[in-house]
């Protein structure tokens, strides 16, 4: 079965509502997530691209955000990814009902749809020229019918939770693929950090271009 976290609904302490509290949050320009997202090789215009926000104060600690929507479009959860952990805390927290996606980039019709966790991982995906959709640990179930005519790749960590996660996705898909980040690489912005745009491209491309050679 695919894994399920379950979120509070709305936010901890102050009872926002996702719509409301990203409403609330600002432009990442000349924050502290400017340079968050800086420091993990993404830069301003792609996060800004992907609706990216700061919230200084996410349940008590600065984070970036970055909102969930469902198949219609409608926003149904923020996640907020912090800043910096001490040991013992949560390095994030997401709020709302949950059903929705992180789709950044064009995932359109044409172009690889390729299913990540993190949101780190789809933007890492968008400086290298490919669409991803961060699935931020949770179940979508309408992914199945919105996949049903389509190869989705399953682009999950490259450990065993993500093995795990993969593994479940393929059996809630018609049509599925494995699409490893580097080797030595737990996971895509781990691969950009590493690598390099330009390598990690060229990975992307001939896993992806493999698909198209198997089936001709």
């Amino acid at each position: 079965m695919v894994p399920f976290t379950r979120d509070p609904i709305c936010m901890p302490r102050s009872g926002e509502s996702p719509d409301e509290r990203f409403a609330r949050a600002r432009p990442l320009a000349g924050t502290p997530g400017q340079d968050y997202v800086e420091r993990r090789g993404i830069p301003l215009a792609i996060a800004d691209a992907a609706g990216l926000r700061f919230d200084p104060d996410w349940a008590g600690r600065p984070a970036v955000l970055v909102a969930l929507h469902d198949h219609a479009g409608a926003m149904v959860s923020v996640h907020g990814r912090y800043l910096s952990t001490l040991r013992g805390q949560d390095k994030m927290l997401t709020i709302g009902p949950g059903g929705g996606v992180v789709d950044i980039g064009d995932v359109g019709d044409g172009r690889p749809l390729i299913l990540v966790e993190g949101v780190f991982d789809a933007l890492s995906l968008a400086v290298c020229g490919c669409g991803g959709v961060a699935t931020i640990g949770r179940w979508a179930p309408w992914l199945p019918e919105a996949c049903a005519d389509r190869l989705a790749w399953l682009g999950f960590d490259a450990n065993k939770p993500g093995e795990r996660e993969a593994a479940a996705y393929a059996q809630r898909l018609s049509r599925v693929r494995r699409l490893p980040p580097p080797p030595r690489c737990k996971d895509w912005n781990t691969a950009l950090c590493k690598r390099g745009r330009a390598e990690v491209t060229r990975w992307l491309r001939a896993q992806l271009d493999s698909a198209d050679t198997s089936s001709s």
